[in-house]
């Protein structure tokens, strides 16, 4: 890293935050947001809903175990979320030079470079992380050594953009359908922006995934279930999906959204959505099962919520945010459609709620036994 080149963030208020640029020497913009995790930054640059997003890290030293390689398994990387960092730009406090880890193959630095993604460091993301929770997410860009005003890269002519205003769920899905086979049983995963480990958690439990891209028509796949995708941006914009999947809920198939898929699911059912101030994005975010006293540590990354009360008479909240409240998740009385705005996938994050894919896949075979302590489910889709 070079520490004379310096780079600044600048926010829509006008606010600036002097730092030095450890990654691609290229001016950017997008909305500001912070991730609380103290760990997984392979797996949350790679998320593809961080899309159109800088992203900020709360903890303070970032890079001390480097990047690992891009072995693939299935198909998939198996250290990584997507094949390429989605964020616009990364900010951090403490950026460091030397890593070390047993998988690492390179630094964050040069992966960030290869990328062509800014990178920020010495900035105070305590107090820009204040700033954001009590003001809410900000439009900003980022400027590399503005003396070099002849260089197209470091022009701070730069404007804000607001990518919630585009369509980021096509820039990040792919363009043909794609299968992963494994077991007899096929799932359709509708893909918005999806993270690998989705996949790796139904490879798993040996059912074929069968992945198509955001605005493809697969009523006419004869699937056992059907799920959709986490992704980046405002769900109202997918406009295509929302439409496809109004016509899915006529064919009473098992039905799962996850992050944006939970909100597309929503607007389909005839509720709506709405912009949270600052979101949640991190490894922590406690959520309660409705009629429960379970509480389940969460994987989170959004920054749109389902209104609750919006709800029709047939849908109910499955899961609230002990934070704010906020819907977590929502459940059909009587059909198999359920849907968790956390990430029951994690990586990074805790596991704990992955028992949803297993529900999941119990309301494709619906004589089998569940175990006892899985909550209202069991009474949902009528399985003894």
């Amino acid at each position: 890293m070079n520490n004379k080149v310096k780079a600044k963030l600048v926010l829509e208020d006008g606010t600036e935050f002097t730092g030095y640029s450890f990654g691609y020497a290229g001016s950017t913009n997008g909305e500001v947001v912070f991730n609380t995790s103290m760990v997984g930054y392979p797996e949350t640059l790679t998320d593809p809903s961080y899309s159109g997003q800088i992203l900020v890290c709360t903890y303070p030293l970032i890079g001390n175990y480097g990047v690992p390689s891009k072995e693939k398994e299935n198909g998939l990387l198996k250290n990584f979320e997507s094949d390429a960092i989605h964020c616009r730009a990364l900010i951090v406090t403490n950026y460091s030079e030397e890593y070390s880890h047993w998988s690492a193959v390179r630094s964050l630095s040069d992966w960030l470079i290869e990328e062509k993604i800014p990178a920020i460091t010495g900035i105070d993301t305590r107090m820009l992380t204040r700033k954001l929770r009590e003001k809410g997410t900000m439009l900003g860009k980022i400027i590399i050594n503005e003396e070099e005003e002849d260089n197209d890269l470091f022009s701070n002519q730069v404007n804000f953009d607001d990518p919630n205003k585009t369509d980021l769920v096509s820039e990040v899905s792919i363009k043909e359908p794609v299968e992963y086979p494994a077991g007899k049983k096929e799932i359709v995963l509708v893909d918005c922006g999806t993270k690998n480990n989705i996949i790796r958690a139904f490879l798993g439990r040996n059912i074929t995934v069968i992945r198509v891209p955001y605005d493809y028509d697969f009523l006419n796949i004869k699937a056992d279930g059907f799920l959709i995708s986490n992704g980046p941006g405002d769900p109202k914009m997918n406009k295509i999906t929302i439409e496809n999947v109004k016509r899915l809920l006529s064919l009473n198939k098992p039905v799962l959204g996850i992050c944006l898929g939970s909100q597309i699911l929503a607007l389909a059912a005839g509720a709506d959505t709405y912009k949270l101030k600052y979101g949640h994005r991190g490894l922590n975010q406690p959520c309660n099962e409705m009629g429960t006293r379970r509480s389940f540590i969460t994987s989170q990354n959004h920054g749109y919520a389902v209104r609750s009360e919006t709800l029709p008479q047939d849908w109910r909240e499955w899961f609230v945010n002990d934070n704010d409240g906020t819907n977590e998740g929502l459940l059909h009385i009587s059909k198999p459609f359920f849907a968790a705005q956390f990430h029951p996938e994690a990586s990074p994050g805790p596991d704990d709620s992955e028992f949803i894919f297993d529900m999941f896949v119990r309301a494709m075979s619906p004589t089998l036994t569940l175990p006892k302590g899985e909550g209202n489910i069991k009474k949902e889709f009528g399985v003894k």
